[in-house]
């Protein structure tokens, strides 16, 4: 089975439009019909997300956050629980593509970093996207919209910790510094949001909101 764990600290704006390009990847012909369970993580919601996220089949777990670093880790235990083999994370702000899943399970390695591209990109000011772009460079960039290990991987380094920023980078750091293959997939993107309004301090919000 493949776990999919997606944390959302007041997401009403984004859930659905994450979940329902979703249920598109979860239902790719390539996963040759293997389970897939999403879980999203009401990280201390104080809006309608749940309510959205209740629509869709997905299951719905609450934590008292906000700690984004403990709400993918409560998602991922849930899974590990109920026999996941692979984890994929993404954001509430995000859309995967149809192949998302199948790209990660396909690459054979232990870990996938893929990639993001900004929701929006042509509007963006033009300042801006050279600002991102000139740090957005190198190959080895880590993206928790973007991030897929193998549950035994995951276990052995003791998963996420309870981070409120930077949770993903240190998941990483820990499975790399454990030996583990890391496929770095720039190909593989996720769109995300460009927002500035950052759920994470530090996140990837606040690095917009510095860049401009």
């Amino acid at each position: 089975m493949i776990g999919v764990v997606i944390p959302a600290h007041n997401e009403e704006a984004c859930l659905e439009s994450c979940l329902e390009a979703l249920v598109q990847a979860i239902d790719h012909p390539g996963l040759g019909g293997e389970r897939v369970n999403v879980v999203v993580v009401l990280d201390a919601c104080r809006d309608g997300s749940a309510a959205i996220a209740r629509r869709y089949p997905v299951t719905v777990l609450e934590v008292a956050g906000p700690n984004v670093g403990m709400a993918r880790h409560a998602g991922a235990q849930w899974l590990l629980a109920r026999g996941a083999r692979w984890l994929a994370f993404t954001d509430a702000d995000s859309r995967v593509s149809d192949d998302w899943l199948v790209s990660q399970c396909h690459v054979g390695s232990d870990v996938v970093c893929g990639g993001i591209r900004l929701a929006g990109w042509e509007r963006l000011p033009v300042a801006l996207r050279q600002s991102y772009l000139a740090h957005d460079h190198g190959d080895r960039r880590i993206y928790g919209a973007n991030l897929g290990v193998c549950a035994l991987a995951y276990q052995a380094v003791g998963g996420f910790k309870p981070l409120r920023c930077h949770e993903d980078v240190q998941l990483v750091h820990a499975l790399e510094a454990g030996g583990y293959r890391i496929a770095w997939d720039r190909t593989a993107r996720v769109t995300t949001s460009a927002r500035e309004d950052a759920r994470a301090p530090e996140g990837f919000g606040a690095l917009m909101k510095a860049l401009r």
